[in-house]
């Protein structure tokens, strides 16, 4: 990879994948593209920096020969709670987006990424230590646009010969940058409240087990994919990754240790508790693992401990 090309640039992952990126390749290898430009982000100063609106398949393709790209990271998403909330503007953005990006790939024949998710599955997908290949009828546009979005990757890559590739993601929590919609963003939330109040009412009932992943893995995952070697790649465009599986309380437990005096309550979001009970348990991530090295550093625990460090380097919960 020389020269990359993100979209969704200044969300949750985009934020520190083109961070980590740049410190790879170069900071003027790496592209950063959003809707909107974040004034004073690090993904803004740091290296180049296009303002972008996926559903122009026109504008994307100008900066992709613009900037010689040879690799095409697609990120740009509505997630699973605001796609449920918005289906049609869902649609349109998540698949009208993905097409545009595809094309583009194809177009100037770069290699492409782009994630999918645990929201791929549905309620009749076996919920424990599910398997790569198996039933996906999921009840969400936000699954049913992940669902589409492999099997459009698998197109291009045998219809086109695009050099596809993805994974589908857990829940993911990071310190970097907040949530936007998500179903498992509890898990990220409940660390800043911890810090600023002791308290946290979880909008995820007790008992709700989820797979979930720390963002330096799941930056990693991202990378090693894509400099992983094409030949030894059967699945390609949807492997299960994950790291831990854990229900709300047994976040709360871990943060306990660090913090004796926090308390959790519950105020159950039932559209959001819908789309939780949908979802597998736990993913095997066994194929990933296997076709490129696929390997997860942090458990609950280490988890926990950096998370708590990292938000406080940061004045969270500073008085």
């Amino acid at each position: 990879m020389k020269k990359i090309l993100v979209t969704g640039a200044l969300g949750q992952i985009g934020s520190e994948l083109v961070m980590k990126m740049r410190g790879i390749y170069g900071s003027e290898n790496v592209i950063a593209t959003d809707l909107r430009k974040l004034e004073g982000s690090p993904v803004v100063t740091t290296g180049p920096f296009e303002i972008l609106d996926v559903t122009d398949h026109e504008a994307m393709l100008h900066l992709a020969k613009k900037y010689e790209i040879d690799t095409l990271v697609h990120l740009a998403a509505l997630l699973s709670a605001t796609a449920e909330a918005k289906p049609l503007l869902a649609w349109n953005i998540n698949m009208g987006g993905l097409v545009n990006a595809l094309e583009v790939a194809r177009e100037v024949k770069c290699k492409f990424f782009t994630p999918s998710s645990i929201g791929a599955f549905g309620p009749s997908t076996p919920k424990d230590n599910t398997p790569q290949d198996t039933i996906q009828r999921p009840t969400t546009m936000y699954g049913v646009n992940k669902v589409a979005g492999e099997l459009l990757c698998d197109y291009y890559y045998k219809k086109f010969g695009v050099d596809t590739r993805g994974v589908r993601f857990p829940g993911l929590i990071s310190y970097e940058v907040l949530p936007g919609g998500g179903t498992t963003d509890y898990a990220v939330d409940i660390y800043y409240e911890a810090l600023k109040s002791g308290k946290y009412t979880s909008f995820i009932a007790s008992g709700t087990k989820m797979d979930m992943m720390y963002m330096p893995d799941a930056i990693s995952a991202i990378i090693n994919l894509l400099e992983a070697d094409a030949s030894k790649l059967i699945h390609r465009n949807a492997f299960n990754i994950a790291a831990m599986s854990f229900e709300p309380e047994e976040i709360a437990a871990e943060i306990k240790k660090h913090m004796p005096e926090f308390i959790m309550d519950y105020n159950v979001d039932p559209i959001r508790q819908g789309i939780a009970d949908s979802w597998p348990n736990s993913m095997d991530s066994t194929c990933a693992k296997n076709e490129w090295g696929f390997v997860a550093e942090y458990d609950l625990a280490k988890m926990t401990t950096d998370m708590l460090q990292k938000l406080r380097a940061k004045g969270i919960g500073a008085k």
